[in-house]
């Protein structure tokens, strides 16, 4: 049995007759198998996604304490960085819930982390309309978020121990031998440790990462195969003559994200692809230069799991104008000779 996109048998059609017409090709070999990982590969897939699942449902649940402070004009939010991230916020929330309800007592509350201090929580709480429901709904978000957090770990846990129970993804010790955790001075790390040498990419969205591309880089004969299958790569719409507007197509949602994440991550870091982002972003905008840059991410993901012994290296922030100024001048010489009838090849010096 294989999974075929019906696309490239014509027209994708659900009839008797194109099911049989699919059926033939399939038979004569005419017809490409799509991307299936293997089953370790699926059950890993399955712990990541429900992890992504629990952490917007986490985030959905912030958003509607949020929403219940705010209409009960406690602005907590404009004071604190992040009401999820906060202790202060934790901290008043859980005194708002014992009955406080003094703006300067809450504010005692205040951490040094605070930007504005003190004085910037006591006029977020000022004006407070706590009805007698608001200490019960705000217990009991925060009692959701807490075993949303406590299931989330529990997931974490269980995807590590599903990688590492996969041979393919083992490093190699000092010693030469394989293991999921070869120590200090490894030949080879393992591969989720590989992929978070990236800039962005963290040890968990490298698992995250593995739970999509599988392993096995055979599958996509080139990193363009990769892109293309993620749907970082535009799809050619053309019919005779006519060429429409190229689209997105239709890709792995969650691999997409995944690298638009790390691009994110990437951004604010003194690095090629910190660089690379800054300058595509003043020339296509913040979007589309993630988007690039996160296909070049995927491009490093499939050498570096293409080749196990491969570690990834940095070529700094001024990789490109280096190498572009570089270039310039080559070009800009060899231009001038060609124009006194001279015909050069340049040769890099040893």
């Amino acid at each position: 049995m294989q999974l075929v996109n019906s696309r490239h048998a014509r027209q994708p059609k659900t009839g008797q007759k194109d099911a049989q017409w699919i059926a033939r090709l399939a038979e004569m070999g005419l017809l490409r198998p799509s991307f299936v990982p293997p089953p370790e590969i699926r059950a890993l897939r399955d712990l990541t996604r429900t992890r992504l699942q629990l952490v917007r449902d986490r985030t959905r649940e912030w958003q509607r304490l949020e929403k219940l402070l705010e209409g009960a004009l406690v602005k907590l939010s404009s004071a604190v960085h992040s009401l999820a991230k906060a202790k202060t916020a934790r901290d008043i929330l859980e005194a708002i819930i014992a009955g406080e309800r003094d703006p300067r007592v809450l504010a005692a509350l205040t951490h040094g982390n605070v930007t504005g201090g003190r004085a910037a929580v006591e006029r977020a709480l000022e004006g407070m309309l706590l009805g007698d429901h608001h200490p019960v709904l705000i217990r009991l978000h925060l009692d959701h978020i807490t075993l949303l957090d406590r299931l989330t770990a529990a997931v974490e846990d269980e995807i590590e121990a599903a990688l590492d129970a996969i041979p393919a993804a083992w490093g190699v010790s000092a010693d030469g031998v394989p293991s999921a955790d070869p120590g200090p001075g490894a030949a080879v790390l393992p591969a989720a440790q590989r992929l978070a040498e990236i800039p962005g990419v963290s040890l968990r969205l490298a698992r995250a990462i593995i739970a999509e591309t599988g392993l096995d880089m055979t599958r996509f004969p080139t990193a363009a195969h990769l892109v293309s299958w993620a749907a970082l790569a535009p799809v050619a719409r053309q019919s005779g003559p006519r060429q429409r507007k190229p689209g997105n197509g239709h890709g792995d949602a969650y691999l997409k994200g995944y690298c638009t994440q790390a691009a994110n991550g990437a951004a604010n870091t003194s690095t090629f692809l910190g660089e690379r982002l800054r300058r595509l972003s003043r020339r296509l905008g913040g979007n589309k230069a993630k988007c690039a840059v996160g296909r070049s991410i995927l491009v490093i993901i499939w050498r570096l799991l293409a080749d196990p012994g491969a570690r990834f290296t940095d070529l700094g922030p001024g990789w490109h104008d280096d190498h572009a100024g570089r270039d310039r001048k080559i070009r800009a010489h060899l231009r001038q000779l060609r124009a006194l009838g001279l015909d050069v090849t340049v040769i890099p010096a040893a």
